[in-house]
């Protein structure tokens, strides 16, 4: 992202934003809206003093300033100064700057720092409907659960080497490993069946888990042998998880971490509630 945006310079090759060098551009932020650093501001000038500087500095028109503000959520605080700001406030005027330019480019770097769950949630939908507008979207964050809400396409790298360039969608289907989780009164004998059905079956904690067999086929197979089911459904790896079984022969720094606990067993029996 500081390569595309002249901050850094490639060892070799060249960045470039529609064709053009962002350096070159005659209104950048009107080009690409970018959101790299949120502390890189004048802490002593009030928010929107600070937008103004950067209208002007782009000759983008007064009124700009008070539609970003409005539409970040920090027009209350908007005369106060930067650097009483909570990092989420600070997060916020920095989304505000880069909208400042009604730019067809944004780039996010970790666009959900500091944000509290409504803020988490404001930036999902704001990214999304900026890219329903038709504008280009690039965000870089290791909140894998966050991207998988809200990215449409994946670009994967892992030491400076690109590991992935594909949809959201397609990244799951090739690297998150599925199976069949199923749960039965009958659990042995529905164990049973479904090896012989042509399923890998283990008891994870009460439920089986099938690799083998897709979610219709077990069911076809109970069935067909007259065996009732209580739970049935086709559970898929995390983006998260998928990510890291993909890069873990690529991070710089791997800590040993102790294996997660056992989920605790499901509760049986009867009993009265008021």
């Amino acid at each position: 992202m500081r390569m595309i945006l002249g901050l850094d310079h490639p060892t070799g090759g060249s960045a470039t934003v529609n064709g053009s060098s962002y350096l070159s551009a005659r209104a950048p932020m009107c080009d690409v809206g970018a959101l790299i650093d949120a502390n890189d501001v004048h802490g002593g000038r009030t928010a929107r003093n600070h937008l103004r500087a950067l209208a002007r500095s782009n000759r983008l028109p007064a009124r700009r300033v008070n539609e970003v503000l409005d539409m970040t959520g920090i027009t209350s605080v908007a005369d106060r100064r930067i650097k009483g700001f909570s990092l989420g406030m600070g997060q916020r005027l920095g989304v505000a700057a880069a909208l400042l330019g009604d730019p067809a480019v944004v780039m996010f770097d970790e666009p959900v720092n500091g944000l509290d769950p409504e803020g988490i949630l404001w930036m999902r939908n704001l990214l999304r409907s900026l890219a329903a507008e038709g504008r280009t979207v690039l965000v870089s964050s290791h909140l894998m659960a966050e991207m998988a809400q809200t990215a449409d396409h994946l670009v994967v790298i892992g030491r400076g080497k690109l590991l992935a360039d594909m949809t959201t969608e397609e990244f799951l289907v090739r690297n998150a490993r599925t199976h069949v989780q199923v749960r039965s009164p009958r659990q042995a004998e529905l164990a049973a069946v479904l090896t012989a059905g042509g399923g890998e079956v283990a008891d994870d904690h009460g439920v089986l888990a099938v690799h083998g067999l897709s979610c219709e086929q077990v069911g076809d197979i109970a069935a067909a042998n007259a065996i009732a089911i209580h739970q049935l459904f086709e559970h898929r790896a995390s983006l998260e998880t998928a990510f890291m079984d993909m890069t873990h022969q690529s991070v710089e720094y791997e800590s040993t971490l102790p294996p997660p606990p056992p989920p605790p067993p499901l509760a049986t029996g009867t009993g009265t509630a008021s």
